[in-house]
């Protein structure tokens, strides 16, 4: 059975006649096509009448469809409309800007705009220190990005990542108390100019979160930032992900019994998360890594020119110089990390893996392997989706990290700094 999921619920409006057989009729046809009623409300009664809606569970945009057509097939019932519960939710934005002070008199308005403001920017440019306690900067983040690889659907451009991008300011909000602002930009495929972009806005922010820029650009974006700005700069897609990946190695080390350190990891998709988590497990003490990519495993016996980040990966991972496909590479392998694309592992890749392996299947929204069936072999499997058990997500690592860096006024994260978090996680 498919998995069913509130991100593709639907809600269902539907007139229908008096009666406990006509609600029996649309739960049936409901269930038939593997759907769920998770709510039913009443919108207007009339005497021979009701109008009802509908909340309805699915797995799929096909599925929902499926859904709407079983109930126009109903005979005795109308169909008025129906919406997209995740659309709706998302209408005319999920974020804005809301005072911290009323302004109700004539007085409030002066201390808190002109003429009292004047003093105050007098102030911070005597002694620009002062921006930290006068200001927003002390707890505000600029969420940056390009749209050049949003979630796992790639390049989208900024106006499609917008969305994601408030997600994330709600997520810095309600889980840190951060106030975050989206930043999207448009023409900034030359890196150097995003970087140029980055440090003429920087001045109003605490911290510069970047998010769903693509490698390599994202790891030179980053590094030159760190190098020119004295707030912190988090690459959320790599740093915050190798956070909470070996956050939940180390747990579910523990769970299968092994040690982490002498565990064999495959690692796939050799992309920004990708090799950030390498990194992070390498520092903690993990050692044996094999890579692949789209073309197979990552080798130091090829070479990848224009490819910085492969290149390192081929010269620091895989010492047996193992070659070939995934299954290849996965052959009494301990963990399975998927940073990669939907749907690109089987049942059969993890059966040659080590006993009680691990499978951390991330790709977003669509993993690489479904849960349900990497349970048939996996002792322990999570995923990066927020409607699936052992969920692995850079949320749980980002509000906090920026939270702790901002009420120091932390000049960089560094790696002391993501292993805390991941030992604390």
């Amino acid at each position: 059975m498919p998995h069913l999921s509130a991100s593709y619920a639907i809600t269902a409006r539907i007139k229908m006649g008096i009666g406990p057989d006509v609600f029996s009729k649309i739960s049936r046809a409901i269930a038939e096509v593997g759907a769920d009623v998770e709510a039913i409300d009443l919108v207007e009664v009339g005497g021979n009448y009701s109008i009802r809606d509908f909340t309805i569970a699915c797995s799929s945009q096909e599925h929902s469809q499926q859904v709407i057509e079983a109930l126009r097939a109903l005979e005795g019932i109308e169909l008025i409309h129906v919406s997209d519960d995740t659309f709706l939710l998302h209408l005319g934005g999920k974020i804005r800007v809301q005072p911290k002070i009323p302004i109700r008199t004539r007085n409030d308005l002066s201390m808190a705009y002109t003429p009292g403001v004047a003093r105050v920017s007098e102030a911070i440019a005597e002694d620009p220190k002062k921006v930290w306690n006068l200001t927003v900067k002390r707890n505000t983040v600029a969420i940056v990005t390009d749209g050049s690889a949003v979630l796992g659907l790639g390049n989208l451009g900024p106006e499609a990542a917008l969305p994601v991008m408030e997600g994330k300011a709600m997520l810095f909000k309600e889980f840190a108390g951060i106030d975050a602002w989206p930043i999207v930009l448009r023409d900034v495929k030359d890196p150097e100019r995003l970087v140029e972009v980055v440090v003429v806005l920087s001045p109003g922010f605490g911290g510069i979160n970047l998010e769903d820029i693509a490698a390599p650009r994202c790891f030179y974006v980053e590094e030159r930032l760190s190098e020119v700005l004295d707030i912190p700069v988090f690459h959320d897609d790599q740093h915050g992900t190798a956070i909470v990946v070996l956050a939940a190695a180390i747990n579910a080390a523990k769970v299968v019994g092994k040690d982490l350190r002498e565990m064999k990891v495959v690692v796939q998709g050799i992309g920004a998360a990708g090799i950030a988590c390498t990194k992070l497990l390498m520092a903690y003490g993990v050692q044996h890594f094999i890579g692949v990519d789209k073309e197979g495993i990552i080798t130091r016996d090829e070479l990848y020119p224009g490819q910085a980040g492969k290149q390192w990966y081929a010269e620091h991972t895989n010492p047996e110089r193992i070659r070939g496909k995934l299954r290849d590479a996965l052959k009494d392998a301990d963990m399975f990390l998927g940073v990669s694309a939907p749907n690109t592992v089987t049942v059969e890749d993890l059966k040659v893996m080590a006993k009680d392996p691990i499978v951390f299947a991330l790709a977003n929204p669509v993993p690489e392997i479904a849960p349900e069936e990497a349970a048939k072999v996996a002792a322990v499997v999570a995923t990066g989706r927020s409607d699936y058990p052992n969920q692995i997500n850079n949320v749980l690592a980002f509000p906090g990290v920026f939270r702790g860096a901002l009420d120091v006024q932390a000049e960089e994260i560094n790696l002391e700094m993501k292993i805390a978090a991941a030992e604390a996680l």
